[in-house]
C-alpha cells in the first residue's frame, strides 16, 4: 500500500498517497455496536450517543430507525454516573457479565474525552469478541483547536502534508481557508458570514472559489497575507470582501486591502462591502486610495457586482 494512492469518501477525488501503515492486532468480532461522546449545543454540554447497530453508517441508522439511537446527557460537573454508563451498555445490547465491562469502558472513554479536550470521541464498532471481551475496534477523535496550548503533544502529531497547500499557508497566519471549485474568492470575517456569502454568490449565478475567514483579532499583516493567498490561486477571477465589523475594525481591514492591492498589483476585480466598527473611516481610506475598487451597499449588492465582474470577461 505504501507509495500508492488510497481513495475513500474522506479523500479528494484522486486519493491520498499512503506514507504510513498502522499494524494492529487482528480480533474477531462477534457483535458490533456504535458509541460516541460529543459536545452538544442543545444540552449545553457532553452527551453519550449509542446504538446497538454498529459498524455501519450511523446517520443512515438515525434516519431509518431513530428508535435505535440512545442518548444520555452528562452533567459536565458531575461526569458520567454509574447508572448512566450501565443504562447505555444495556441499550447497546451488552448482556451480563459484559454489561459491566462495557459500562467501565464508557466511563474510561469519557475520562479520555475530558483529558484530551476532545469535541468528539466516536467508537465504531464498539463491540465484543467471541472470547467475551469488550473492545474499541475503531475510533475517531476530534480535538478542540482552542485547547492546543494545553495539548501540545497531540497537536504536534498533526500531519499537514496531506492538507491543501493553500490551507497550510493560511494557517500560518491564523486564517481559515477552504478551497472550492468556483472563480469568485470570498474574503470574510466569521464562518457563518462566510457560508452566507458563498450561498448568495450561488443564488446570483456565481461560484465561490473558496472561503477565507479572517477571524476576530485581525491585523493589517493578516489582510495582506490573505490577499496574497487569494491572488495566488489561478482559479480566482474576482474577489468579494464582505466584512461585518463587530470585533473587527473596518479601518484596519481597509488599510490592509489598499497596501495589498498596491504591492501585489491586483489584476482581478475587487468588490468590497464593509459594515460596522469604524466603517466611515474605512470607506474614506478606500475612496482616497485611487484603486479600482467596486463598493457595495449590502451583501446582495456585493454578490451581484462580483458575479457581473466575472461574466463580463
Amino acid at each position: 500500500m505504501i507509495g500508492y494512492n488510497l481513495t475513500t469518501k474522506q479523500t479528494p477525488k484522486d486519493g491520498v498517497k499512503v506514507k504510513k501503515v498502522m499494524v494492529a492486532e487482528a480480533l474477531n468480532i462477534s457483535r458490533e455496536t456504535y458509541f460516541a461522546i460529543l459536545m452538544d449545543r442543545a444540552c449545553n454540554g457532553p452527551v453519550l450517543v449509542g446504538s446497538p447497530e454498529g459498524g455501519v453508517d450511523i446517520e443512515e441508522v438515525a434516519a431509518k430507525s431513530p428508535e435505535l439511537i440512545f442518548k444520555e446527557e452528562i452533567d459536565i460537573f458531575e461526569g458520567v454516573r454509574d447508572a448512566q454508563a450501565l443504562k447505555m451498555a444495556e441499550n447497546l445490547g451488552f448482556k451480563a457479565p459484559l454489561r459491566q465491562q462495557a459500562a467501565d469502558q464508557i466511563k474510561k472513554l469519557y475520562n479520555l474525552f475530558l483529558k484530551i479536550d476532545a469535541t468528539q470521541v466516536e467508537v465504531n464498532p464498539f463491540g465484543e469478541t467471541p472470547e467475551g471481551q469488550v473492545v474499541c475496534f475503531d475510533a475517531k477523535i476530534n480535538f478542540d483547536d482552542n485547547a492546543e496550548f494545553r495539548q501540545k503533544d497531540i497537536f504536534a502529531m498533526d500531519d499537514k502534508s496531506e492538507n491543501d497547500a493553500f490551507e497550510n499557508e493560511a494557517a500560518r497566519y491564523d486564517l481559515k481557508y477552504i478551497g472550492m471549485d468556483g472563480n469568485i474568492a470570498c474574503f470574510v470575517n466569521g464562518a457563518g458570514l462566510a457560508m452566507a456569502t458563498c450561498d448568495i454568490i450561488y443564488l446570483n449565478g456565481g461560484k465561490p472559489a473558496n472561503f477565507l475567514d479572517l477571524g476576530g483579532g485581525v491585523k493589517e499583516a493578516q489582510v495582506y497575507q490573505a490577499f496574497k493567498l487569494l491572488t495566488a490561486d489561478p482559479k480566482v477571477e474576482a474577489i468579494l470582501v464582505n466584512i461585518f465589523g463587530g470585533i473587527v475594525n473596518c479601518a484596519i481591514v481597509a488599510n490592509g486591502i489598499t497596501k495589498a492591492c498596491q504591492e501585489l498589483e491586483l489584476k482581478v476585480p475587487l468588490v468590497i462591502r464593509l459594515e460596522g466598527t469604524n466603517v466611515h473611516e474605512a470607506q474614506r481610506i478606500l475612496n482616497e486610495s485611487g484603486l479600482p475598487i467596486t463598493s457595495a451597499s449590502d451583501l446582495e449588492d456585493a454578490a451581484k457586482k462580483a458575479v457581473a465582474s466575472v461574466t463580463k470577461k
